[in-house]
């Protein structure tokens, strides 16, 4: 299986970062209309009421049968009519073209390929109707589409991060066939979400984003976009499961659904019945890369606070606790003495170490704490307490509920800058190299020590997360590296690493000095060498000595 934005990234329609890990998908297919069988003109009903099972005589609510099997019952409903639904909301949804150069559109697909129509292998094939080739192959460029939905009158646009990545140029098409030039407002590639903004002279139809708190598994959803360059094109299908991680970034929170979306769909809007978009249609689980009815949206409560911020900074600002949390299991519950629920544990984010400096140290949080709620919501995991905590602005007072030694106990932190925490950061020096190293940073725990072969008298910051394309992974910095050196300055922990890098890069290159295999080795990096280091201004791209248990699987988990 692979996963792949549904969105044709260049002519073979880029893959997702997933694709690389889980595997190629093959050729691309056209899809053609097609009709569902067996069913006659008319009136199509979910169940025939007459046909539910007899119930035993004195079942309550007439529920079950005599042998206790549970027989749904309720009121028979019509399968759902969207044209009225489609008539209003199509002409707020867009088509996106970015104009990339050639050669990064290769290094996304790793080189040409892809079937295009008829059959042809061409170095740049389409999927769409026709074949579109680039008129001046000495520029080198090609086109990309996507979707896209205007969310206000003066022409703000949503779309993903990945359709417009690298673009040189970025042009919408409305539903009434209007071009209109955009730009880039802001992205944020953690979210993989992106703002886009047009000038029109007349005001222009838009959309809202709903609740995706309050969309359930079952429920009708519609899906509007551009999937291989056809414009207008509506799906619909059901919202399959929430919550859904699936290793595209450390705030993952899909909306599954069965609606289904293909590459060129990414970006484009998730509806439900009234009218409201409740996610931004981003991925697939695909071997053919067509849809197999599993698809991903973006939740619009995570779109909704994302696109505040880059419509008022042009970047996203996130939330930094300062704690390595990990997974609670059965077994270390039991160990703990920690509530179950039946045979697994009741949820929480089991502390594993606590940053010096840190909101957290400052609050008094302690390994062996068990983080149950933030501002009264409840954490159900290392990867929820993440989202929660990246969703808090900064230097805003929350409270955190944990349960230690049994008792639980109140504590009240101020969450801090996740740029300002982030050795992936940009510098404040004035003058000084703005570049990125694109490391993520974690404590020295005992377990990571254990796992690394790593003596107790060693000092330093364990690196959890190297940015593929980065300065660092340029200079041969791995995961596992412990850094305890940066130039002559010697650090200790994830926060004077952080300082450090900071001072070091406000004056050009950093020597840091690590930890590799029980060798200690200086290591040269500058980071005007990072290929992607600088295409994110935000400058949050790594949680920096953030969080992930002591495994290191879940580096990212806290801001």
């Amino acid at each position: 299986m692979s996963f792949f934005p549904p969105h044709p990234r260049h002519p073979s329609s880029r893959p997702s970062r997933l694709r690389s890990r889980l595997g190629r998908g093959g050729a691309v297919a056209l899809l053609a209309t097609t009709t569902l069988g067996g069913f006659a003109a008319g009136s199509i009903w979910l169940h025939d009421a007459n046909a539910v099972a007899q119930t035993s005589p004195g079942a309550a609510g007439a529920g079950t049968t005599a042998s206790g099997a549970i027989q749904p019952t309720g009121p028979a409903q019509r399968l759902p009519d969207f044209t009225q639904l489609v008539r209003q909301v199509k002409p707020a949804v867009v088509s996106i073209t970015s104009t990339i150069k050639a050669d990064e559109a290769e290094d996304d697909n790793g080189g040409g390929g892809g079937g295009g129509m008829q059959g042809q292998q061409m170095p740049f094939p389409f999927p769409f109707p026709f074949q579109m080739m680039p008129q001046n192959r000495q520029h080198r460029t090609v086109e990309a589409r996507g979707s896209g939905f205007i969310i206000s009158a003066d022409g703000y646009i949503v779309t993903n991060n990945h359709v417009v990545k690298g673009a040189t140029a970025v042009s919408i098409t409305l539903d009434d066939g209007t071009t209109l030039k955009a730009k880039v407002v802001g992205h944020d590639p953690k979210t993989d979400l992106a703002l886009l903004k047009v000038s029109s002279k007349t005001k222009l139809p838009f959309i809202e984003l709903g609740e995706s708190n309050d969309v359930q598994v079952g429920q009708w959803v519609i899906a509007v976009g551009n999937p291989y360059g056809l414009g207008g094109t509506v799906t619909a299908g059901i919202v399959s499961a929430r919550g859904r991680d699936i290793g595209e970034g450390p705030y993952d929170s899909f909306i599954q659904v069965d609606a289904p979306i293909n590459r060129g769909n990414s970006g484009g809007p998730l509806f439900t019945q009234d009218g409201k978009v409740v996610g931004v249609n981003t991925a697939i689980l695909s071997e053919s890369g067509g849809s197999v009815g599993i698809g991903f949206a973006i939740p619009s409560d995570t779109v909704r606070d994302v696109v505040s911020q880059l419509r008022k900074t042009g970047h996203v600002t996130r939330g930094y606790l300062g704690v390595s949390a990990q997974q609670i299991t059965p077994t270390m519950a039991k160990a703990m003495n920690l509530p179950m629920q039946g045979t697994n544990p009741a949820g929480g984010a089991l502390v594993a170490s606590v940053n010096p400096d840190s909101p957290a140290d400052k609050a008094g949080v302690k390994p062996g704490d068990v983080i149950t709620e933030l501002n009264g919501q409840k954490v159900d995991s290392p990867r929820d307490l993440a989202i929660k905590v990246a969703g808090v602005t900064p230097d805003s007072k929350i409270t955190l509920k944990v349960l230690r030694n049994g008792s639980t106990q109140t504590l009240n932190a101020t969450i801090a800058n996740l740029g300002k925490a982030d050795a992936g950061g940009k510098s404040g020096g004035g003058g000084g190299n703005n570049g990125s190293l694109g490391v993520g940073l974690s404590a020295l725990t005992p377990d990571m020590r254990q796992q690394l072969g790593v003596d107790d008298n060693v000092r330093g910051a364990v690196v959890t997360q190297v940015r593929p394309g980065s300065a660092a992974e340029g200079a041969g910095i791995r995961r596992g590296d412990v850094i305890v050196g940066v130039g002559n300055r010697m650090v200790a922990n994830p926060r004077e690493t952080v300082d450090a890098v900071h001072a070091a890069l406000s004056k050009g290159d950093v020597a840091l000095r690590i930890v590799r295999d029980g060798q200690m080795l200086f290591v040269a990096v500058s980071p005007g060498d990072g290929g992607s280091g600088s295409g994110d201004d935000s400058g949050n791209n790594d949680d920096s000595g953030s969080g992930g248990d002591s495994s290191g699987d879940n580096n990212d988990q806290q801001g």
